[in-house]
Protein backbone atom coordinates (compact mmCIF):
# COMPACT_ATOMS: atom_id res chain seq x y z
CA UNK A 1 0.00 0.00 0.00
CA UNK A 2 3.03 2.60 1.11
CA UNK A 3 4.18 2.19 -2.53
CA UNK A 4 0.70 2.08 -3.86
CA UNK A 5 0.26 5.89 -2.06
CA UNK A 6 4.39 6.98 -3.06
CA UNK A 7 2.94 7.09 -6.65
CA UNK A 8 -0.11 9.42 -6.40
CA UNK A 9 -0.35 11.89 -9.72
CA UNK A 10 0.56 15.43 -9.37
CA UNK A 11 -1.52 17.95 -7.12
CA UNK A 12 -1.37 19.78 -9.80
CA UNK A 13 -3.38 17.92 -12.57
CA UNK A 14 -6.33 15.28 -12.23
CA UNK A 15 -6.49 13.24 -8.97
CA UNK A 16 -6.72 9.09 -8.81
CA UNK A 17 -9.89 9.66 -6.41
CA UNK A 18 -9.78 6.13 -6.01
CA UNK A 19 -6.97 6.93 -2.64
CA UNK A 20 -10.06 9.38 -1.26
CA UNK A 21 -10.09 13.28 -1.60
CA UNK A 22 -7.39 15.49 -2.48
CA UNK A 23 -6.30 16.95 0.98
CA UNK A 24 -3.17 17.72 -0.34
CA UNK A 25 -4.81 20.61 -3.10
CA UNK A 26 -3.50 24.19 -1.83
CA UNK A 27 -5.17 25.60 -4.78
CA UNK A 28 -7.68 27.13 -2.05
CA UNK A 29 -4.58 28.56 -0.19
CA UNK A 30 -3.25 30.46 -2.90
CA UNK A 31 -6.55 31.71 -4.39
CA UNK A 32 -7.02 33.05 -0.76
CA UNK A 33 -3.41 34.77 -1.32
CA UNK A 34 -4.54 36.27 -4.05
CA UNK A 35 -7.82 37.50 -3.05
CA UNK A 36 -6.79 39.00 0.41
CA UNK A 37 -3.98 41.04 -1.94
CA UNK A 38 -6.07 41.96 -4.45
CA UNK A 39 -8.49 43.45 -1.45
CA UNK A 40 -5.55 44.70 0.58
CA UNK A 41 -3.96 46.75 -2.90
CA UNK A 42 -7.36 47.90 -4.35
CA UNK A 43 -8.01 49.74 -0.54
CA UNK A 44 -5.26 51.76 -1.13
CA UNK A 45 -5.41 52.70 -4.72
CA UNK A 46 -8.30 55.20 -3.39
CA UNK A 47 -7.58 58.16 -0.61
CA UNK A 48 -9.90 61.16 0.69
CA UNK A 49 -8.80 64.51 -0.59
CA UNK A 50 -9.73 66.81 2.15
CA UNK A 51 -10.51 69.88 -0.31
CA UNK A 52 -12.53 67.88 -2.44
CA UNK A 53 -14.27 66.38 0.15
CA UNK A 54 -14.50 63.27 -1.97
CA UNK A 55 -12.37 59.88 -2.20
CA UNK A 56 -9.65 60.39 -5.38
CA UNK A 57 -8.13 57.87 -7.16
CA UNK A 58 -4.20 57.79 -6.68
CA UNK A 59 -3.17 54.26 -9.04
CA UNK A 60 -1.16 53.27 -6.38
CA UNK A 61 -0.04 49.66 -6.58
CA UNK A 62 -1.80 49.06 -9.68
CA UNK A 63 0.71 46.48 -10.88
CA UNK A 64 0.27 44.04 -7.89
CA UNK A 65 -3.46 44.68 -8.65
CA UNK A 66 -2.55 42.51 -11.55
CA UNK A 67 -0.35 39.99 -9.78
CA UNK A 68 -3.52 39.11 -6.93
CA UNK A 69 -5.52 38.59 -10.28
CA UNK A 70 -3.00 36.30 -11.67
CA UNK A 71 -2.51 34.78 -7.90
CA UNK A 72 -6.45 34.26 -8.04
CA UNK A 73 -6.89 32.99 -11.43
CA UNK A 74 -4.12 30.47 -11.13
CA UNK A 75 -5.15 28.70 -7.82
CA UNK A 76 -8.57 28.45 -10.16
CA UNK A 77 -6.86 26.75 -12.40
CA UNK A 78 -5.42 24.68 -10.59
CA UNK A 79 -8.51 23.87 -8.34
CA UNK A 80 -10.38 23.24 -11.45
CA UNK A 81 -8.13 20.96 -13.25
CA UNK A 82 -8.01 18.68 -10.12
CA UNK A 83 -11.83 18.60 -10.07
CA UNK A 84 -11.92 17.64 -14.11
CA UNK A 85 -11.09 14.37 -13.04
CA UNK A 86 -14.10 14.20 -10.57
CA UNK A 87 -16.47 10.76 -11.20
CA UNK A 88 -18.31 10.78 -8.29
CA UNK A 89 -15.90 8.02 -6.99
CA UNK A 90 -14.90 9.22 -3.53
CA UNK A 91 -17.61 11.48 -1.48
CA UNK A 92 -16.96 11.74 1.86
CA UNK A 93 -19.30 11.50 4.40
CA UNK A 94 -19.50 13.73 7.98
CA UNK A 95 -19.31 11.37 10.44
CA UNK A 96 -20.04 13.74 13.48
CA UNK A 97 -23.47 14.73 14.83
CA UNK A 98 -25.19 16.69 14.03
CA UNK A 99 -24.05 15.64 10.32
CA UNK A 100 -23.79 12.18 10.55
CA UNK A 101 -23.90 10.38 7.29
CA UNK A 102 -24.45 14.03 5.04
CA UNK A 103 -22.10 14.37 2.30
CA UNK A 104 -19.41 17.04 3.38
CA UNK A 105 -19.59 18.94 0.72
CA UNK A 106 -23.04 19.65 1.09
CA UNK A 107 -22.04 20.74 4.95
CA UNK A 108 -19.95 22.92 3.49
CA UNK A 109 -22.41 24.43 1.57
CA UNK A 110 -24.93 25.45 3.81
CA UNK A 111 -22.10 26.39 6.42
CA UNK A 112 -21.08 28.86 3.88
CA UNK A 113 -24.49 30.04 2.64
CA UNK A 114 -25.04 30.53 6.29
CA UNK A 115 -22.50 32.75 6.60
CA UNK A 116 -23.38 34.83 3.81
CA UNK A 117 -26.99 35.63 4.78
CA UNK A 118 -25.20 36.89 7.98
CA UNK A 119 -23.61 39.44 5.71
CA UNK A 120 -26.67 40.03 3.65
CA UNK A 121 -28.65 40.74 6.73
CA UNK A 122 -25.78 43.49 8.15
CA UNK A 123 -26.55 45.21 4.76
CA UNK A 124 -30.36 44.75 4.91
CA UNK A 125 -30.57 45.63 8.42
CA UNK A 126 -27.83 49.00 7.67
CA UNK A 127 -30.53 50.05 5.44
CA UNK A 128 -33.73 49.71 6.91
CA UNK A 129 -31.59 51.99 10.18
CA UNK A 130 -31.20 54.60 8.29
CA UNK A 131 -34.10 54.36 5.62
CA UNK A 132 -36.11 54.97 8.99
CA UNK A 133 -33.48 57.02 10.78
CA UNK A 134 -33.61 59.74 8.37
CA UNK A 135 -36.08 61.73 6.77
CA UNK A 136 -36.72 61.29 3.13
CA UNK A 137 -35.60 64.24 1.03
CA UNK A 138 -38.46 64.80 -0.89
CA UNK A 139 -40.49 64.89 2.66
CA UNK A 140 -37.55 67.84 3.35
CA UNK A 141 -38.44 69.49 0.59
CA UNK A 142 -42.30 69.22 0.84
CA UNK A 143 -41.68 71.79 4.32
CA UNK A 144 -40.82 74.59 1.96
CA UNK A 145 -37.61 76.93 1.73
CA UNK A 146 -36.27 77.12 5.70
CA UNK A 147 -37.34 80.41 7.85
CA UNK A 148 -36.60 80.48 11.51
CA UNK A 149 -39.80 81.53 12.34
CA UNK A 150 -42.07 79.85 10.29
CA UNK A 151 -40.54 77.18 8.88
CA UNK A 152 -37.72 76.11 10.95
CA UNK A 153 -37.14 72.33 9.63
CA UNK A 154 -37.35 73.56 6.04
CA UNK A 155 -34.21 73.62 3.85
CA UNK A 156 -31.99 76.41 2.35
CA UNK A 157 -30.87 76.70 -0.98
CA UNK A 158 -27.13 75.90 -1.44
CA UNK A 159 -26.76 74.77 1.63
CA UNK A 160 -26.82 70.39 1.83
CA UNK A 161 -29.25 68.90 3.91
CA UNK A 162 -28.41 65.37 5.17
CA UNK A 163 -31.81 63.20 4.38
CA UNK A 164 -32.44 60.07 2.61
CA UNK A 165 -32.71 59.79 -1.19
CA UNK A 166 -33.66 56.28 -2.00
CA UNK A 167 -32.66 55.25 -5.53
CA UNK A 168 -36.21 53.67 -5.96
CA UNK A 169 -36.74 58.19 -6.62
CA UNK A 170 -34.96 57.83 -9.75
CA UNK A 171 -35.21 54.02 -10.56
CA UNK A 172 -38.95 53.85 -10.42
CA UNK A 173 -40.26 57.10 -11.46
CA UNK A 174 -40.64 55.72 -15.24
CA UNK A 175 -40.64 52.22 -16.33
CA UNK A 176 -37.75 52.77 -18.50
CA UNK A 177 -35.41 53.60 -15.27
CA UNK A 178 -36.86 50.33 -13.59
CA UNK A 179 -36.75 48.40 -17.19
CA UNK A 180 -32.94 46.94 -16.46
CA UNK A 181 -33.85 45.82 -12.75
CA UNK A 182 -37.38 44.49 -13.63
CA UNK A 183 -35.64 42.50 -16.55
CA UNK A 184 -32.66 41.41 -14.15
CA UNK A 185 -35.16 39.85 -11.82
CA UNK A 186 -36.37 38.17 -14.91
CA UNK A 187 -33.47 36.79 -15.99
CA UNK A 188 -32.16 35.21 -12.68
CA UNK A 189 -35.46 33.55 -11.83
CA UNK A 190 -35.24 32.02 -15.06
CA UNK A 191 -31.20 31.26 -14.49
CA UNK A 192 -32.58 29.09 -10.72
CA UNK A 193 -34.75 27.08 -13.64
CA UNK A 194 -32.23 26.44 -15.88
CA UNK A 195 -29.68 25.50 -13.62
CA UNK A 196 -32.60 22.78 -12.03
CA UNK A 197 -33.04 21.80 -15.77
CA UNK A 198 -28.95 20.92 -15.83
CA UNK A 199 -28.95 19.08 -12.82
CA UNK A 200 -32.26 16.97 -13.74
CA UNK A 201 -30.30 15.80 -16.96
CA UNK A 202 -26.97 15.25 -15.25
CA UNK A 203 -28.69 13.01 -13.02
CA UNK A 204 -31.02 10.94 -15.68
CA UNK A 205 -29.81 7.39 -16.08
CA UNK A 206 -32.54 6.41 -18.79
CA UNK A 207 -30.74 8.31 -21.77
CA UNK A 208 -27.52 8.40 -24.45
CA UNK A 209 -24.58 9.83 -22.62
CA UNK A 210 -24.14 12.29 -25.87
CA UNK A 211 -27.77 13.82 -25.37
CA UNK A 212 -26.99 14.25 -21.40
CA UNK A 213 -23.70 16.29 -21.88
CA UNK A 214 -25.48 18.09 -24.97
CA UNK A 215 -28.31 19.08 -22.30
CA UNK A 216 -26.30 19.87 -19.59
CA UNK A 217 -24.15 21.63 -21.40
CA UNK A 218 -27.07 24.09 -23.10
CA UNK A 219 -28.75 24.16 -19.59
CA UNK A 220 -25.19 25.66 -17.57
CA UNK A 221 -24.27 27.64 -20.51
CA UNK A 222 -27.92 29.57 -20.76
CA UNK A 223 -27.03 30.00 -16.81
CA UNK A 224 -24.13 31.86 -17.74
CA UNK A 225 -25.52 33.97 -20.18
CA UNK A 226 -28.17 34.61 -17.84
CA UNK A 227 -25.84 35.86 -15.27
CA UNK A 228 -24.03 38.09 -17.74
CA UNK A 229 -26.73 39.64 -19.21
CA UNK A 230 -27.56 40.66 -15.39
CA UNK A 231 -23.81 42.13 -15.02
CA UNK A 232 -24.58 43.94 -17.90
CA UNK A 233 -27.15 45.68 -17.24
CA UNK A 234 -26.34 46.77 -13.71
CA UNK A 235 -23.48 48.61 -15.51
CA UNK A 236 -25.74 49.63 -17.70
CA UNK A 237 -27.92 51.02 -15.00
CA UNK A 238 -25.00 52.21 -12.71
CA UNK A 239 -22.79 53.84 -15.30
CA UNK A 240 -23.85 53.89 -19.19
CA UNK A 241 -27.60 54.59 -19.35
CA UNK A 242 -29.45 54.24 -23.13
CA UNK A 243 -31.08 55.97 -25.53
CA UNK A 244 -34.62 54.71 -26.76
CA UNK A 245 -35.46 56.52 -30.03
CA UNK A 246 -38.84 57.64 -31.09
CA UNK A 247 -40.63 54.31 -32.89
CA UNK A 248 -43.76 56.27 -32.63
CA UNK A 249 -45.93 53.95 -30.28
CA UNK A 250 -42.34 54.90 -28.03
CA UNK A 251 -42.11 58.14 -27.53
CA UNK A 252 -37.61 58.91 -27.34
CA UNK A 253 -35.99 58.61 -24.25
CA UNK A 254 -32.73 59.41 -22.93
CA UNK A 255 -32.16 57.57 -19.80
CA UNK A 256 -29.49 58.76 -17.85
CA UNK A 257 -27.14 56.27 -15.44
CA UNK A 258 -27.35 56.66 -11.45
CA UNK A 259 -23.94 58.10 -11.59
CA UNK A 260 -24.81 60.43 -14.61
CA UNK A 261 -28.21 61.62 -12.29
CA UNK A 262 -25.25 62.36 -9.16
CA UNK A 263 -26.79 59.39 -7.43
CA UNK A 264 -23.01 58.72 -5.88
CA UNK A 265 -21.16 57.47 -2.58
CA UNK A 266 -19.59 60.87 -2.62
CA UNK A 267 -22.26 63.43 -3.19
CA UNK A 268 -23.02 65.68 -0.51
CA UNK A 269 -24.73 68.37 -2.63
CA UNK A 270 -27.37 65.92 -4.78
CA UNK A 271 -29.61 68.41 -6.84
CA UNK A 272 -33.01 66.50 -8.08
CA UNK A 273 -35.00 67.59 -11.08
CA UNK A 274 -37.95 68.10 -8.92
CA UNK A 275 -36.50 69.74 -5.89
CA UNK A 276 -36.68 73.05 -7.31
CA UNK A 277 -39.11 75.92 -5.51
CA UNK A 278 -41.54 77.17 -8.33
CA UNK A 279 -41.95 80.49 -6.71
CA UNK A 280 -38.63 81.39 -6.11
CA UNK A 281 -36.17 79.02 -8.55
CA UNK A 282 -34.21 77.72 -5.48
CA UNK A 283 -32.81 74.63 -5.77
CA UNK A 284 -32.70 72.00 -2.69
CA UNK A 285 -29.05 70.63 -2.09
CA UNK A 286 -28.88 67.49 -0.32
CA UNK A 287 -26.59 65.00 0.89
CA UNK A 288 -26.70 61.96 0.37
CA UNK A 289 -23.51 59.72 0.78
CA UNK A 290 -25.39 57.43 3.38
CA UNK A 291 -28.50 56.47 0.93
CA UNK A 292 -26.20 56.23 -1.90
CA UNK A 293 -23.89 54.00 0.34
CA UNK A 294 -26.22 51.15 1.32
CA UNK A 295 -27.95 51.10 -2.38
CA UNK A 296 -24.16 50.78 -3.97
CA UNK A 297 -22.68 48.83 -1.24
CA UNK A 298 -25.84 46.01 -0.96
CA UNK A 299 -26.53 46.08 -4.66
CA UNK A 300 -22.52 45.61 -5.56
CA UNK A 301 -22.24 42.94 -3.18
CA UNK A 302 -24.80 40.80 -4.46
CA UNK A 303 -22.85 41.60 -7.73
CA UNK A 304 -20.09 40.67 -7.09
CA UNK A 305 -21.72 37.16 -5.85
CA UNK A 306 -23.20 36.68 -9.37
CA UNK A 307 -19.56 37.59 -10.91
CA UNK A 308 -18.41 34.65 -8.75
CA UNK A 309 -21.03 32.62 -10.32
CA UNK A 310 -20.08 33.54 -13.47
CA UNK A 311 -16.77 32.42 -12.52
CA UNK A 312 -18.24 29.16 -11.39
CA UNK A 313 -20.38 28.57 -14.03
CA UNK A 314 -17.23 29.38 -16.95
CA UNK A 315 -15.65 26.08 -15.91
CA UNK A 316 -18.72 24.08 -15.16
CA UNK A 317 -20.34 24.42 -18.62
CA UNK A 318 -16.38 23.63 -19.88
CA UNK A 319 -16.69 20.46 -18.02
CA UNK A 320 -20.34 19.62 -18.99
CA UNK A 321 -19.09 19.92 -23.06
CA UNK A 322 -16.33 17.69 -21.76
CA UNK A 323 -19.13 15.09 -20.47
CA UNK A 324 -17.59 15.60 -16.93
CA UNK A 325 -21.18 15.35 -15.87
CA UNK A 326 -23.52 11.84 -14.98
CA UNK A 327 -25.65 10.28 -12.08
CA UNK A 328 -22.80 9.74 -10.20
CA UNK A 329 -21.25 13.31 -9.90
CA UNK A 330 -24.19 15.23 -10.47
CA UNK A 331 -24.41 16.76 -6.72
CA UNK A 332 -21.37 18.98 -8.08
CA UNK A 333 -24.00 21.02 -9.93
CA UNK A 334 -26.68 20.69 -7.35
CA UNK A 335 -24.33 22.05 -4.69
CA UNK A 336 -23.63 25.35 -7.14
CA UNK A 337 -27.51 25.05 -7.22
CA UNK A 338 -27.90 26.00 -3.88
CA UNK A 339 -25.32 28.72 -4.14
CA UNK A 340 -27.31 30.11 -7.20
CA UNK A 341 -31.06 29.42 -5.79
CA UNK A 342 -29.52 32.07 -2.65
CA UNK A 343 -28.13 34.34 -5.07
CA UNK A 344 -31.60 34.35 -6.44
CA UNK A 345 -33.51 34.82 -3.42
CA UNK A 346 -31.27 37.46 -2.49
CA UNK A 347 -32.38 39.71 -5.23
CA UNK A 348 -35.76 38.88 -5.00
CA UNK A 349 -35.85 40.70 -1.82
CA UNK A 350 -33.44 43.40 -2.90
CA UNK A 351 -35.54 44.33 -6.01
CA UNK A 352 -38.36 45.60 -3.60
CA UNK A 353 -36.22 47.12 -1.37
CA UNK A 354 -33.89 49.28 -3.23
CA UNK A 355 -35.77 49.86 -6.71
CA UNK A 356 -39.34 49.90 -5.56
CA UNK A 357 -39.79 51.15 -1.83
Amino acid sequence: MSGDHDHHPSPLGPHDWSHGAPHNSYAPIVMSIGIGLFLFVLAGMFDYDLELSEHVYTGHGLLWLFVAIIITGLGLLIWWRQDLSFDGTYEPLATGAPFQNIQIRKVGMFVFLMSEMMVFTSLFSTYMRYRLGLRRCDDVFADGLFDPVTNPTGWQEAVPVTCFEPASHLIASSWWHLAPGAINTFALIISSFTIVQALRYAKKTDIDEELRRKRVTIFLGTTWLLAILFLTLKMVEWFVGFYIPDLGFIHEHDIKSLVAEGYTIGNDHYQHHSYVDEATGAHMTANIRVSASTFYVTTGTHGAHVAGGIIGLTYMTFKAWRGGYTPSNAVSIEYFGLYWHFVDLVWVLVFPFFYLY
